[in-house]
Protein backbone atom coordinates (compact mmCIF):
# COMPACT_ATOMS: atom_id res chain seq x y z
CA UNK A 1 0.00 0.00 0.00
CA UNK A 2 1.04 3.64 -0.83
CA UNK A 3 0.64 7.44 0.19
CA UNK A 4 0.24 9.62 -1.98
CA UNK A 5 1.30 13.50 -0.59
CA UNK A 6 0.14 16.22 -2.95
CA UNK A 7 1.80 19.65 -2.30
CA UNK A 8 -0.16 22.69 -4.37
CA UNK A 9 1.68 25.89 -5.11
CA UNK A 10 0.61 29.08 -6.58
CA UNK A 11 2.31 27.87 -10.09
CA UNK A 12 3.35 24.44 -9.43
CA UNK A 13 2.78 21.05 -7.76
CA UNK A 14 4.29 18.88 -5.77
CA UNK A 15 3.64 15.64 -5.35
CA UNK A 16 5.84 12.15 -3.65
CA UNK A 17 4.49 9.06 -3.21
CA UNK A 18 5.70 7.02 -0.28
CA UNK A 19 4.98 3.10 0.82
CA UNK A 20 3.17 2.74 3.79
CA UNK A 21 5.58 2.74 6.96
CA UNK A 22 8.36 3.87 5.05
CA UNK A 23 9.86 7.40 5.02
CA UNK A 24 12.14 7.24 1.49
CA UNK A 25 10.00 8.36 -1.24
CA UNK A 26 8.73 5.91 -4.19
CA UNK A 27 9.58 8.72 -6.24
CA UNK A 28 8.99 12.99 -6.23
CA UNK A 29 7.68 15.74 -8.76
CA UNK A 30 7.70 18.92 -9.30
CA UNK A 31 5.83 20.21 -11.85
CA UNK A 32 5.61 23.54 -13.20
CA UNK A 33 2.01 24.37 -14.46
CA UNK A 34 2.60 26.55 -17.13
CA UNK A 35 5.14 24.90 -18.83
CA UNK A 36 4.55 21.05 -17.41
CA UNK A 37 7.88 21.24 -16.99
CA UNK A 38 8.73 18.38 -14.27
CA UNK A 39 12.05 18.17 -11.90
CA UNK A 40 13.11 16.12 -9.27
CA UNK A 41 11.78 12.99 -11.22
CA UNK A 42 13.51 10.20 -9.21
CA UNK A 43 11.83 6.91 -9.66
CA UNK A 44 9.31 7.93 -12.15
CA UNK A 45 9.21 6.55 -15.71
CA UNK A 46 9.83 9.06 -18.56
CA UNK A 47 6.45 8.82 -19.71
CA UNK A 48 5.73 10.48 -16.26
CA UNK A 49 8.61 13.17 -16.62
CA UNK A 50 6.85 16.20 -18.88
CA UNK A 51 2.91 17.01 -18.55
CA UNK A 52 1.09 19.21 -21.29
CA UNK A 53 1.21 22.89 -20.23
CA UNK A 54 -1.72 24.54 -19.04
CA UNK A 55 -2.80 21.60 -17.02
CA UNK A 56 -4.29 22.34 -13.62
CA UNK A 57 -2.82 20.75 -10.45
CA UNK A 58 -6.28 19.00 -10.41
CA UNK A 59 -6.01 17.43 -14.01
CA UNK A 60 -2.36 16.34 -12.82
CA UNK A 61 -2.95 15.13 -9.79
CA UNK A 62 -6.27 12.57 -11.53
CA UNK A 63 -3.84 11.09 -13.80
CA UNK A 64 -1.30 10.51 -10.93
CA UNK A 65 -3.99 8.98 -9.12
CA UNK A 66 -5.54 6.98 -11.28
CA UNK A 67 -2.11 5.70 -12.58
CA UNK A 68 -1.28 4.34 -9.05
CA UNK A 69 -4.47 2.88 -8.40
CA UNK A 70 -3.58 0.47 -11.91
CA UNK A 71 -0.23 -0.28 -10.89
CA UNK A 72 -0.20 -2.99 -9.04
CA UNK A 73 3.53 -2.12 -7.52
CA UNK A 74 1.99 1.59 -5.69
CA UNK A 75 -1.60 0.59 -4.69
CA UNK A 76 -2.69 3.83 -3.90
CA UNK A 77 -4.16 3.88 -0.12
CA UNK A 78 -4.34 7.23 0.64
CA UNK A 79 -3.63 11.56 -0.27
CA UNK A 80 -2.89 13.70 1.82
CA UNK A 81 -2.92 17.55 0.84
CA UNK A 82 -1.24 20.47 2.38
CA UNK A 83 -3.85 22.69 2.95
CA UNK A 84 -2.57 26.68 3.85
CA UNK A 85 -5.38 27.36 6.13
CA UNK A 86 -7.23 25.46 8.55
CA UNK A 87 -8.81 28.06 11.21
CA UNK A 88 -8.33 26.85 14.46
CA UNK A 89 -7.23 23.35 13.99
CA UNK A 90 -4.00 22.19 15.14
CA UNK A 91 -3.50 18.71 13.76
CA UNK A 92 -4.74 17.18 10.56
CA UNK A 93 -7.69 15.75 9.38
CA UNK A 94 -9.58 12.86 7.58
CA UNK A 95 -11.34 15.14 4.81
CA UNK A 96 -15.47 14.62 4.99
CA UNK A 97 -17.84 16.77 3.68
CA UNK A 98 -18.29 19.35 6.83
CA UNK A 99 -14.23 19.85 6.56
CA UNK A 100 -14.34 19.81 3.24
CA UNK A 101 -17.35 22.91 3.69
CA UNK A 102 -15.14 24.50 6.51
CA UNK A 103 -12.34 25.03 3.76
CA UNK A 104 -13.63 26.27 1.34
CA UNK A 105 -14.99 28.66 3.48
CA UNK A 106 -11.38 30.36 4.58
CA UNK A 107 -10.20 29.83 0.74
CA UNK A 108 -10.77 33.68 0.29
CA UNK A 109 -7.84 34.12 2.57
CA UNK A 110 -5.66 32.37 0.47
CA UNK A 111 -6.52 32.78 -2.56
CA UNK A 112 -3.39 32.12 -4.34
CA UNK A 113 -3.23 28.67 -2.71
CA UNK A 114 -6.15 27.37 -1.19
CA UNK A 115 -9.11 27.19 -4.30
CA UNK A 116 -6.27 25.46 -6.20
CA UNK A 117 -5.64 22.50 -2.98
CA UNK A 118 -9.40 22.08 -2.73
CA UNK A 119 -10.34 21.83 -6.38
CA UNK A 120 -7.68 18.86 -6.04
CA UNK A 121 -9.30 17.29 -3.12
CA UNK A 122 -12.64 18.14 -4.83
CA UNK A 123 -11.49 16.24 -8.31
CA UNK A 124 -10.34 12.85 -6.45
CA UNK A 125 -13.59 12.92 -4.36
CA UNK A 126 -15.84 12.81 -7.82
CA UNK A 127 -13.40 10.48 -9.23
CA UNK A 128 -12.21 8.48 -6.22
CA UNK A 129 -14.68 8.64 -3.83
CA UNK A 130 -13.47 5.58 -1.77
CA UNK A 131 -10.08 7.20 -1.69
CA UNK A 132 -9.27 8.31 1.82
CA UNK A 133 -8.29 11.71 1.29
CA UNK A 134 -6.58 13.80 4.52
CA UNK A 135 -5.77 17.31 5.19
CA UNK A 136 -2.97 18.86 6.92
CA UNK A 137 -2.55 22.66 7.35
CA UNK A 138 -0.45 25.15 7.16
CA UNK A 139 -2.00 27.39 10.30
CA UNK A 140 -2.04 24.07 12.97
CA UNK A 141 2.00 25.11 13.85
CA UNK A 142 0.86 28.15 14.92
CA UNK A 143 -2.55 27.74 17.00
CA UNK A 144 -0.96 27.69 20.39
CA UNK A 145 0.42 31.04 19.80
CA UNK A 146 0.17 33.38 23.01
CA UNK A 147 -2.91 36.34 22.60
CA UNK A 148 -0.27 39.00 22.86
CA UNK A 149 1.35 38.08 19.78
CA UNK A 150 -1.78 37.07 17.56
CA UNK A 151 -4.89 39.28 18.47
CA UNK A 152 -5.33 42.22 16.89
CA UNK A 153 -6.92 45.75 18.25
CA UNK A 154 -10.45 45.54 17.22
CA UNK A 155 -13.52 45.07 18.93
CA UNK A 156 -14.11 42.11 20.76
CA UNK A 157 -16.85 40.93 19.04
CA UNK A 158 -14.83 40.34 15.93
CA UNK A 159 -12.20 38.21 17.89
CA UNK A 160 -14.39 36.59 18.92
CA UNK A 161 -15.67 35.92 15.37
CA UNK A 162 -12.14 34.30 14.68
CA UNK A 163 -10.40 37.57 13.27
CA UNK A 164 -7.22 37.16 14.38
CA UNK A 165 -3.29 36.08 12.89
CA UNK A 166 -3.27 32.74 12.29
CA UNK A 167 0.36 32.09 10.42
CA UNK A 168 1.30 30.11 7.62
CA UNK A 169 4.34 27.69 6.04
CA UNK A 170 3.60 26.11 9.00
CA UNK A 171 4.21 22.76 7.55
CA UNK A 172 7.68 23.93 6.82
CA UNK A 173 8.72 25.49 10.19
CA UNK A 174 7.65 21.67 11.35
CA UNK A 175 10.36 20.36 8.98
CA UNK A 176 12.92 22.58 10.29
CA UNK A 177 11.62 22.24 13.93
CA UNK A 178 12.54 18.51 13.39
CA UNK A 179 15.53 18.93 11.96
CA UNK A 180 17.09 20.70 14.73
CA UNK A 181 15.56 18.57 17.59
CA UNK A 182 17.26 15.42 16.06
CA UNK A 183 20.50 17.59 15.21
CA UNK A 184 20.86 19.95 18.15
CA UNK A 185 18.18 19.55 20.85
CA UNK A 186 19.58 22.33 22.61
CA UNK A 187 19.53 24.64 19.77
CA UNK A 188 15.55 23.36 18.89
CA UNK A 189 14.95 24.42 22.99
CA UNK A 190 16.50 28.11 22.20
CA UNK A 191 15.32 31.26 20.86
CA UNK A 192 14.60 30.47 16.72
CA UNK A 193 13.56 32.73 14.17
CA UNK A 194 12.82 30.78 11.10
CA UNK A 195 13.30 32.86 7.44
CA UNK A 196 11.00 30.75 5.05
CA UNK A 197 11.81 33.06 2.24
CA UNK A 198 10.99 32.75 -1.41
CA UNK A 199 7.53 33.53 -3.80
CA UNK A 200 5.38 33.55 -0.28
CA UNK A 201 7.79 34.21 2.70
CA UNK A 202 7.26 34.95 6.70
CA UNK A 203 9.48 35.07 9.50
CA UNK A 204 8.20 32.68 12.68
CA UNK A 205 10.12 33.15 16.07
CA UNK A 206 9.89 29.73 18.22
CA UNK A 207 10.76 29.36 21.69
CA UNK A 208 10.94 26.06 23.10
CA UNK A 209 9.58 24.53 20.40
CA UNK A 210 6.46 26.22 20.30
CA UNK A 211 5.72 29.15 17.52
CA UNK A 212 5.09 32.53 19.80
CA UNK A 213 4.58 34.93 16.61
CA UNK A 214 4.93 35.32 13.22
CA UNK A 215 4.90 37.88 10.82
CA UNK A 216 1.67 36.39 8.29
CA UNK A 217 -1.43 37.31 9.92
CA UNK A 218 -5.15 36.86 9.13
CA UNK A 219 -4.66 36.10 5.67
CA UNK A 220 -1.69 34.96 3.76
CA UNK A 221 -0.95 38.86 2.75
CA UNK A 222 0.38 40.22 6.03
CA UNK A 223 4.27 40.70 7.28
CA UNK A 224 7.16 40.62 4.44
CA UNK A 225 6.77 41.47 0.63
CA UNK A 226 6.65 38.40 -1.66
CA UNK A 227 6.92 37.96 -5.27
CA UNK A 228 3.31 39.03 -6.09
CA UNK A 229 2.14 39.99 -2.36
CA UNK A 230 2.34 43.93 -0.63
CA UNK A 231 3.42 42.52 2.63
CA UNK A 232 2.38 45.07 5.42
CA UNK A 233 0.33 47.71 4.31
CA UNK A 234 -1.48 50.62 6.04
CA UNK A 235 -5.10 49.57 5.92
CA UNK A 236 -5.78 53.38 5.65
CA UNK A 237 -4.62 52.59 1.78
CA UNK A 238 -7.83 50.42 1.05
CA UNK A 239 -10.22 52.87 2.64
CA UNK A 240 -8.93 55.29 0.39
CA UNK A 241 -8.88 53.11 -2.98
CA UNK A 242 -12.10 51.57 -2.02
CA UNK A 243 -12.87 55.42 -1.79
CA UNK A 244 -11.88 55.79 -5.12
CA UNK A 245 -14.54 52.83 -6.69
CA UNK A 246 -12.35 49.63 -6.54
CA UNK A 247 -13.89 46.88 -6.08
CA UNK A 248 -13.30 44.13 -4.02
CA UNK A 249 -12.13 42.06 -7.24
CA UNK A 250 -9.68 44.41 -7.98
CA UNK A 251 -8.31 45.10 -4.72
CA UNK A 252 -7.73 41.18 -4.46
CA UNK A 253 -5.82 41.58 -7.80
CA UNK A 254 -3.66 44.22 -6.84
CA UNK A 255 -2.43 43.15 -3.42
CA UNK A 256 -1.97 39.12 -4.51
CA UNK A 257 -0.99 39.06 -7.75
CA UNK A 258 0.58 42.85 -8.67
CA UNK A 259 2.36 43.98 -5.75
CA UNK A 260 5.53 42.81 -4.01
CA UNK A 261 8.35 42.21 -5.77
CA UNK A 262 6.91 43.03 -8.89
CA UNK A 263 5.01 45.71 -8.27
CA UNK A 264 8.20 47.77 -6.64
CA UNK A 265 10.72 46.67 -9.80
CA UNK A 266 7.89 46.61 -12.38
CA UNK A 267 10.14 44.05 -13.95
CA UNK A 268 9.47 40.15 -11.62
CA UNK A 269 8.31 38.90 -8.82
CA UNK A 270 10.87 35.74 -8.83
CA UNK A 271 14.14 37.21 -6.74
CA UNK A 272 16.73 35.21 -9.73
CA UNK A 273 15.26 37.26 -12.12
CA UNK A 274 15.53 40.36 -10.48
CA UNK A 275 18.82 39.66 -8.83
CA UNK A 276 20.29 38.90 -12.75
CA UNK A 277 19.07 42.37 -13.63
CA UNK A 278 20.85 45.83 -13.96
CA UNK A 279 17.98 47.82 -13.52
CA UNK A 280 17.66 50.38 -10.66
CA UNK A 281 14.19 49.53 -10.17
CA UNK A 282 15.39 45.97 -9.39
CA UNK A 283 17.90 46.82 -7.15
CA UNK A 284 15.44 48.85 -5.31
CA UNK A 285 13.05 46.19 -4.95
CA UNK A 286 15.64 43.99 -3.86
CA UNK A 287 16.72 46.03 -0.84
CA UNK A 288 13.04 47.03 -0.03
CA UNK A 289 12.79 43.08 0.47
CA UNK A 290 15.94 42.95 2.48
CA UNK A 291 15.74 45.89 4.82
CA UNK A 292 11.90 44.94 5.49
CA UNK A 293 13.00 40.81 6.60
CA UNK A 294 16.00 42.49 8.74
CA UNK A 295 13.34 44.72 10.13
CA UNK A 296 11.29 41.64 10.79
CA UNK A 297 13.83 39.67 12.75
CA UNK A 298 14.62 42.30 15.13
CA UNK A 299 10.87 43.03 15.97
CA UNK A 300 10.91 38.73 16.99
CA UNK A 301 13.50 38.86 18.69
CA UNK A 302 12.58 41.31 20.51
CA UNK A 303 9.63 38.93 21.29
CA UNK A 304 12.01 35.81 22.19
CA UNK A 305 13.78 38.12 24.34
CA UNK A 306 17.08 37.50 22.14
CA UNK A 307 18.33 35.27 19.49
CA UNK A 308 20.02 32.04 19.81
CA UNK A 309 19.38 31.04 15.84
CA UNK A 310 18.64 32.21 12.57
CA UNK A 311 17.28 29.59 9.89
CA UNK A 312 17.11 30.45 6.18
CA UNK A 313 14.95 28.40 4.04
CA UNK A 314 12.44 28.68 1.07
CA UNK A 315 13.58 29.23 -2.37
CA UNK A 316 15.19 32.12 -1.53
CA UNK A 317 16.72 31.32 2.09
CA UNK A 318 18.28 28.15 0.56
CA UNK A 319 19.55 29.31 -2.82
CA UNK A 320 20.39 33.26 -2.82
CA UNK A 321 23.66 33.60 -0.77
CA UNK A 322 23.93 37.05 -1.51
CA UNK A 323 20.77 37.87 -0.50
CA UNK A 324 21.22 36.21 3.01
CA UNK A 325 24.34 37.87 3.12
CA UNK A 326 22.61 41.51 2.98
CA UNK A 327 20.21 40.57 5.38
CA UNK A 328 23.09 39.20 7.85
CA UNK A 329 24.75 42.47 7.41
CA UNK A 330 21.75 44.39 8.15
CA UNK A 331 21.27 42.75 11.79
CA UNK A 332 25.25 43.29 12.61
CA UNK A 333 24.31 45.89 15.31
CA UNK A 334 23.01 41.82 16.81
CA UNK A 335 25.97 40.55 16.63
CA UNK A 336 25.42 38.21 14.05
CA UNK A 337 28.33 37.62 11.82
CA UNK A 338 28.82 35.80 8.64
CA UNK A 339 30.99 33.19 7.52
CA UNK A 340 31.10 34.82 3.57
CA UNK A 341 33.00 31.79 2.25
CA UNK A 342 30.52 29.31 4.10
CA UNK A 343 27.94 31.55 2.78
CA UNK A 344 28.83 31.63 -0.83
CA UNK A 345 29.66 27.97 -0.81
CA UNK A 346 26.15 26.70 0.58
CA UNK A 347 27.04 25.56 3.68
CA UNK A 348 24.83 24.58 6.37
CA UNK A 349 26.57 26.67 9.17
CA UNK A 350 27.19 30.20 7.65
CA UNK A 351 28.12 31.77 10.85
CA UNK A 352 31.82 32.74 12.46
CA UNK A 353 32.60 31.49 15.70
CA UNK A 354 32.14 34.87 17.82
CA UNK A 355 28.14 35.31 16.08
CA UNK A 356 26.07 36.08 18.66
CA UNK A 357 23.34 33.65 17.61
CA UNK A 358 23.91 30.73 15.17
CA UNK A 359 23.14 30.88 11.44
CA UNK A 360 22.25 28.19 9.50
CA UNK A 361 20.21 26.93 6.24
CA UNK A 362 18.38 24.01 6.08
CA UNK A 363 16.22 22.61 3.46
CA UNK A 364 12.80 22.34 4.19
CA UNK A 365 10.93 18.80 3.55
CA UNK A 366 6.93 19.57 3.71
CA UNK A 367 6.42 16.31 1.75
CA UNK A 368 7.97 14.75 4.61
CA UNK A 369 5.57 16.71 6.87
CA UNK A 370 2.82 15.45 4.83
CA UNK A 371 3.67 11.88 5.43
CA UNK A 372 4.35 11.76 8.91
CA UNK A 373 0.86 13.64 9.15
CA UNK A 374 -1.10 11.11 7.15
CA UNK A 375 0.35 8.10 8.99
CA UNK A 376 -0.45 9.75 12.27
CA UNK A 377 -4.20 9.94 11.27
CA UNK A 378 -4.34 6.33 9.75
CA UNK A 379 -2.59 4.85 12.72
CA UNK A 380 -4.53 6.89 15.47
CA UNK A 381 -7.73 8.12 13.40
CA UNK A 382 -9.19 11.70 13.30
Amino acid sequence: MSLLTLNVGSSSLKAACYRQGESQAVFVLDVDLATGAAQSCAGLPESRRQWPPGLSAADIALRLVSWLRESGEHGLTACVHRVVHGGERDAPVLINEGVLRALHRLAPLCPLHQPAALAVVDALRNSCPDLVQIAAFDTAFHAGQPSLWREYALPAELRERGVRGYGFHGLSCQSIMRRLRHDSAQLADGRVIIAHLGNGSSLTAVKGGRSQATTMGFSALDGLPMGTRCGHLDPGVLLYLLEQDWTVEALTRMLYRQSGLLGLSGISGDMRTLTASDAPEAAFAIDYYIDRVAREIAGLATVLGGLDLLVFTGGIGEHQPAVRACIVRRLAWMGLKLDEQANREGCVNIAVAESAASLLVIATDEQDELRRAAEAVLLFGD
